[in-house]
């Protein structure tokens, strides 16, 4: 269904001519930050919760900043900042999440969304500037994230739920819509993408690169925290199987959405995701399959 969006997506671009750029500006101002709100009030946020959330944007960020030290001295600067935010992330929330609702116990979903929280604190915040940095100073990179709601949705969440404020029935069945539409917006606007791409967009280091980091390094990176975790504490099935999901997603779709608010290479970050979505069905079995078995995860 998600690749039947991105068709859809295409066929705006192609027949209708619609310009996907101020759909990314909602996506970033508006819609994620709404869906972000929403998710962290359902979900009931306590410090172990918290604490897993923190331990993802800290590993995402991690990630994105060693990238975006090593590839700003092999490509070029808004290519560089592309892959570095593209390193930390993944399509968690609108892959991952179903994937997580048939694989896991509902304690199971809880854990991984508070995962996913944290993956997507980082897009919002070290992805962001990092993205802003492959066209933009510093001083102008800060002021695009100070801007950002969905950091002050964030802190909003926490303080309505540390001091225990209930948000009214009608405004969160209001805001229930946000999820399906970030979802479907999301997954359209890489079509839209594609439909403005031409062969010479077609970079095959650039490509190569992302598909090594997120179907290399990551799986690799959630199969050494697992064995790691497990060697010193005694971790859950759900929770092992919820971190090892993160790592063998494919590339996110806010790599486009972000890359076309910021305007630093969206035709190769959409051709990139693409590439990994349609491999995603392959991969995601055979990972999830020789992980479980190298954690001992039944």
């Amino acid at each position: 269904m998600l690749l039947a969006f991105v068709g859809l997506g295409w066929l705006a671009a192609r027949r209708l001519a619609i310009d996907p750029r101020p759909i990314a500006t909602l996506l970033v101002y508006l819609i994620a930050p709404l869906t972000f709100f929403r998710a962290l009030v359902l979900g009931g946020p306590t410090p172990a919760y918290l604490f897993l959330t923190a331990v993802l944007f800290l590993l995402a960020s991690l990630v994105a900043l060693i990238v975006h030290s090593l590839a700003r001295h092999r490509f070029a600067p808004e290519e560089s900042a592309l892959l570095a935010f593209s390193s930390g992330t993944g399509n968690t929330g609108y892959f991952g999440l179903p994937v997580a609702l048939v694989l896991l116990p509902p304690q199971g979903v809880t854990l991984y969304l508070f995962c996913v929280l944290g993956v997507t604190l980082y897009e919002f915040t070290v992805g962001f500037y990092l993205s802003a940095r492959g066209r933009f100073s510093v001083a102008q990179s800060l002021a695009k994230i100070i801007r950002l709601p969905l950091v002050y949705a964030f802190l909003a969440a926490l303080l309505a739920s540390g001091l225990e404020l209930d948000v009214p029935d009608a405004v969160m069945e209001g805001m229930a819509v946000f999820p399906a539409t970030y979802t479907l917006l999301g997954m359209m606007i890489i079509g839209m993408t594609l439909g403005r791409v031409s062969v010479r967009e077609l970079d095959l280091r650039f490509i190569g690169a992302c598909v090594a980091i997120r179907y290399g390094l990551w799986p690799l990176l959630a199969l050494v925290a697992v064995l790691g975790l497990q060697a010193f504490l005694p971790l859950s099935p759900a929770l092992a199987l919820a971190l090892l999901l993160v790592g063998v997603v494919p590339m996110a779709a806010n790599v486009v959405v972000v890359a076309m608010e910021l305007g630093i290479a969206p035709e190769k970050g959409a051709l990139a995701v693409l590439i990994t979505t349609l491999a995603a069905p392959l991969f995601i079995p055979f990972y999830l399959t020789l992980l479980m078995r190298l954690t001992g995860i039944h």
